[in-house]
């Protein structure tokens, strides 16, 4: 299946297995999905993932992370800000804050896929993808 925007595709993916209840989710990988699934990991917003190299593309296996007691899942929203039809650039002095810095804004920058506390340390600006809180 071909889709004009990968990555809002992924986000849905991840958004539709958290009001099922889902523990695990399957997505078709990319280099992109790849980095986007890392740094989701690295900032506690998922529990585990896995690379599965099976055929020409490849899955991601998302294992969700839900709080045991609520049942409430560590992600609440997932929003695209930047899409095909219209890209949403910032320099590195406009970087958005998100829930006034309890969210991260994913950016993509030459530095690579970073968040927006990432960037401002490092100085630099990018294409905002989405905010994840």
């Amino acid at each position: 299946m071909i889709t004009t925007d990968p990555i809002a595709d992924f986000l849905t993916r991840i958004r539709n297995a958290i009001k099922a209840r889902h523990r695990v989710v399957d997505i078709p990988a990319s280099n992109l999905k790849k980095e986007l699934t890392a740094l989701l990991y690295d900032k506690g917003y998922i529990a585990s993932y896995k690379f599965e190299d099976n055929g020409p593309q490849g899955n991601i296996k998302i294992a969700l992370k839900y709080n045991p007691q609520t049942k409430k899942s560590a992600i609440v929203n997932l929003t695209r800000v930047s899409k095909p039809g219209l890209r949403k650039y910032v320099k590195s002095s406009e970087l958005p804050r998100v829930l006034n810095g309890l969210g991260i804004a994913v950016i993509s920058t030459s530095k690579g896929i970073i968040t927006d506390k990432e960037a401002r340390t490092l100085n630099v600006g990018g294409e905002v993808l989405c905010y994840v809180y």
